[in-house]
């Protein structure tokens, strides 16, 4: 059985995408707390998955470097799931630049040097890179310019790579969604009303049903 790594896989979307895609991968949950990794890893064995985990930081490339050389993300990869990812609302004028910072290394600079440093298994195993980018990464949204740039960042790179190996075994997907009613939005008012939103199941069940076909997938946050 290959396997589907995922970051941010502890909660949220990446925990949704590790319960469904369990039954065909041997699912490997990257995250930063143990607690929340260690739930949802038990969740997919419980219903017959399999699964493991390992605490990363994407932000640290040397975490990044110590996880890649770890027998658990060796051989058979048959699925990179970029789904960490971090966001800071707010006025142009009043953003810090550590929120610039921390949205760079989580959203762009993590997925590649994750990307990169497996490259070597990705080829081997014809795989799929799926990047979870937000709709944040197609158009300009008013108080989020620092997030939307580092969601263009991450969308041209997953562009380029799909030109670059068009030719090859690896397939590249963009997953372009919308607000989700997760706990990403519990601390910030920039959303009033999350419930409103899509649920991480339903975004998880349409990026499940589409990426095998598609290398672009865009899943608008109204229900």
């Amino acid at each position: 059985m290959k396997k589907a790594i995922i970051t941010g896989g502890g909660s949220g979307l990446g925990r949704e995408l590790g319960k469904l895609l369990s039954k065909e991968f041997h699912i490997i949950l990257l995250g930063r707390t143990k607690e929340k990794l260690e739930s949802a890893s038990s969740d997919i064995i419980k219903e017959g998955g399999q699964a493991s985990y390992a605490i990363v930081d994407v932000r640290s490339p040397l975490e990044i470097e110590q996880v890649c050389s770890t027998e658990l993300l060796q051989d058979e990869i048959g699925l990179l799931i970029h789904n960490a990812g971090i966001g800071f609302f707010g006025p142009f004028q009043e953003s810090k630049d550590v929120e610039l910072q921390t949205m760079f290394e989580t959203n762009v600079l993590g997925p590649i040097r994750l990307t990169k440093a497996l490259l070597p298994q990705l080829e081997q195993s014809d795989s799929t890179i799926l990047n979870i980018i937000s709709t944040a990464g197609l158009r300009g949204k008013k108080n989020e310019s620092l997030y939307v740039a580092s969601k263009f960042a991450l969308r041209g790179f997953g562009e380029s790579l799909q030109k670059e190996y068009e030719a090859s075994g690896i397939r590249v997907v963009n997953a372009y969604m919308g607000g989700m009613d997760t706990p990403f939005w519990d601390e910030s008012d920039h959303i009033s009303d999350p419930s409103r939103l899509r649920s991480p199941l339903e975004v998880a069940e349409i990026i499940v049903n589409q990426y095998k076909s598609k290398q672009e997938i865009i899943v608008e946050s109204k229900k």
